[in-house]
């Protein structure tokens, strides 16, 4: 992602400096000093908002409509900082608004225990090929933390998939929810398509945020159109993925008068606004989780995928 402010030690990527947006507000920036950096912070005006170790913040916080100053201030571990300023405007009218103050964060979801998964039942209708698959947490390479997470899919069947999803419990009091990931692959000929989920059940409904990169087949990213059971194409390309890199993916979605709206993604640094709106279904469960599939070729080639710093974000 290319800087678009800098001052003092402080390179800011996101937000733009004078630009307008929604809650939450994603700040994305980086910071330099001599000797070592020991955390950086944001400030919304004089008020502390953000604090983490390290020279590095990509988070999203809630705040209110309105014109808001920004400084972003980087510490070393002599207690030298330098910083960057910034004013921007927060829209109250964005459909990523927030009404709330504060996001619950289900941080490193990745190294969560308790993760569900299957075989079968990721094909069509719940009824797939029987096939070899796996989860290894806590790998130390590929790693952006240190503690990423293997999933593997091995050969067998033509186009034979397997399905991970980890529930966080059910939180009906949230509508608003942003999947937030890094993921590592090193065959790009390998899948037929990758699948990044969020599914919420309440009041008798489920709401499937399903998404994926369908790489050998629409070659764009897809939204699961939950009414009519199937894959809506949504116009953005996703014919290949850069592959020994780790990319960065962000989902932003809502429940909003009893629909469920796919409101815009974001793949290494470029958004694309998606605005659908789709059904949910029936059902009698209570959930929130998250999910991440791997769709096999015609070949059904063995690959690996890795994930790393997922996050869910919701209010």
């Amino acid at each position: 992602m290319s800087a678009v402010a800098a001052f003092a030690g402080v390179t800011i990527s996101s937000p733009a400096p004078g630009s307008t947006t929604g809650s939450p507000v994603h700040f994305v920036a980086t910071g330099s000093m001599s000797g070592t950096v020991s955390a950086m912070q944001i400030y919304d005006g004089s008020t502390k908002k953000y604090q983490v170790s390290g020279s590095k913040i990509d988070t999203y916080l809630s705040m209110a409509s309105g014109t808001h100053y920004i400084t972003i201030k980087v510490w070393n571990t002599a207690g030298q900082s330098s910083y960057a300023k910034e004013t921007i405007t927060v829209s109250g009218s964005s459909s990523t608004s927030s009404t709330s103050t504060t996001a619950t964060t289900y941080g490193n979801i990745d190294q969560m225990s308790g993760w569900s998964n299957c075989g079968a039942c990721a094909g069509i209708g719940g009824s797939g090929s029987v096939v070899s698959y796996s989860l290894t947490q806590y790998q130390s390479s590929p790693s952006m933390d240190g503690k990423s997470a293997m999933f593997w899919i091995g050969s067998g069947a033509a186009y034979s998939d397997a399905l991970w999803w980890k529930q966080l419990g059910a939180n009906s009091s949230v509508s608003h929810l942003v999947y937030d990931t890094y993921f590592y692959y090193t065959n790009a000929a390998a899948p037929q398509s990758l699948e990044f989920d969020v599914n919420q059940a309440l009041n008798g409904y489920k709401y499937i945020f399903g998404t994926q990169c369908s790489l050998r087949g629409s070659h764009t990213w897809d939204v699961w159109d939950n009414g009519n059971k199937k894959w809506s194409s949504t116009g953005i390309a996703c014919s290949s993925l850069p592959t020994y890199k780790w990319n960065h993916l962000v989902w932003e979605f809502e429940r909003v008068s009893g629909k469920l709206h796919f409101i815009a993604i974001t793949l290494n640094g470029v958004k694309h606004y998606v605005n659908r709106y789709y059904y949910p279904r029936a059902s009698s469960t209570k959930e929130l989780n998250v999910a991440f599939q791997m769709d096999g070729n015609y070949k059904q080639t063995s690959y690996k995928v890795w994930l790393d710093k997922v996050t869910l974000k919701a209010w």
